[in-house]
């Protein structure tokens, strides 16, 4: 994208991991995430490789995991799970 910021490709390819390594929406998993929750503190975890931001979607193929879309912001949660409901 022009004049994307460059610190979004990390964050995009650290939605895909988080998305795969807990098999949720980051968007989901970051509600559990907040102050309370059952998972507050799981961005620290996994070598800081965890991010909890919406915009990374588990693509799933006969109910497995397969892959994974991350992206960054809210504009980028609709176009991953556009992409998953595509796959």
């Amino acid at each position: 994208m022009d004049n994307a910021w460059i610190g979004s490709i990390d964050v995009s390819m650290k939605k895909a991991y988080t998305s795969r390594a807990f098999d949720i929406e980051t968007k989901e998993l970051a509600k559990y995430s907040q102050s309370g929750g059952q998972f507050f503190g799981i961005h620290a975890s996994n070598d800081g490789k965890i991010m909890i931001f919406t915009g990374g979607v588990p693509l799933k193929r006969e109910g497995k995991v397969v892959g994974t879309i991350g992206g960054s912001g809210d504009q980028d949660q609709s176009v991953a799970a556009a992409g998953a409901a595509a796959f």
